[in-house]
């Protein structure tokens, strides 16, 4: 069965902070046109892995992106200019690190947008839009101004880290994915479930086919894809094709861990020391 990757929305925010996507080869749909927001199923926020305690969810993202903003209004104070900074929305509003790892998982959200994705909390859009029309309507002088300031606030955040390996984790990252689709248990899982899709008309070798099909990269989705996408989550329930293939990718994690562990240590430390001083700086802010 040959190796898939799709986008997992794995965040690095390693020694700057830049966040970095750590994103594979599938091409997202269209953008969908504003809808109701879907609070994330028990179903996305249950699922976790080892590699979370090295990694920056997007509610930790957040964290430390509105913490920078703070790093920022005050750099942008001391040269006299101004800059107004954005609180954050609730961390309950931010995605689940791996609510679209295995494919559509959540019943609520394949009934409405298939195989598409889900809009984001309409506390994390509204922070996105107004951070791009800030950007947008400051002249060219405060646009410079403020990437100096943000890449010193970056480096304050992890003043004193040691220099973690961000090259490393990504790597680790795909390999763990890949590897889990090879487990032995997760290929039955896979077979199991293709079967069950089979018997509702639709031909898929394994859940990362059925998401990435090229009939559902559309604006809105389908009745079909809809469809598609009610039986894929019925079919996941039915075998316990999530659990399975997150308990073999917890097991290679875990090795993983295991064979490099001072790399890890170090991956910890610097994410701890970041979201320490992001923390501090909001509470003061």
């Amino acid at each position: 069965m040959p190796l898939r990757r799709y986008s997992t929305a794995l965040t690095l925010a390693l020694l700057a902070g830049a966040a970095s996507a750590c994103t594979a080869t599938q091409a997202e749909a269209p953008p969908k046109p504003p809808q109701s927001w879907l609070p994330p199923g028990e179903e996305a926020r249950r699922l976790t892995l080892p590699f979370d305690v090295y990694n920056f969810s997007p509610a930790e993202v957040m964290t430390r992106e509105v913490a920078e903003d703070f790093l920022v209004r005050d750099c942008m104070r001391a040269r006299g200019q101004a800059w107004e900074a954005l609180p954050g929305p609730a961390d309950s509003e931010s995605a689940p690190p791996h609510r679209r790892r295995y494919g559509v998982i959540e019943p609520q959200v394949a009934a409405v947008f298939g195989y598409h994705t889900a809009p984001q909390s309409p506390g994390v859009t509204a922070r996105k839009t107004k951070d791009l029309d800030r950007a947008s309507a400051a002249p060219p002088n405060v646009q410079q101004a403020v990437g100096q300031c943000l890449s010193q606030a970056r480096a304050d955040m992890v003043k004193g880290a040691p220099k973690a390996d961000a090259a490393f984790f990504n790597k680790v990252i795909f390999a763990s994915f890949d590897a889990s689709q090879r487990d032995e248990q997760v290929v039955r899982v896979f077979r199991s479930w293709s079967t069950c899709m089979a018997g509702e008309g639709f031909d898929y070798p394994d859940p990362l086919a059925a998401i990435t099909d090229k009939r559902w990269q559309t604006r809105e989705p389908s009745a079909e894809e809809i469809r598609a996408a009610r039986v894929d989550v019925r079919c996941k329930e039915e075998t316990g094709l999530t659990a399975v293939w997150a308990a073999a990718e917890t097991r290679i994690q875990n090795d993983a861990v295991r064979a490099d562990p001072e790399k890890f240590r170090v991956l910890k430390a610097v994410k701890d020391r970041q979201l320490a001083a992001a923390r501090r700086i909001i509470a003061r802010s």
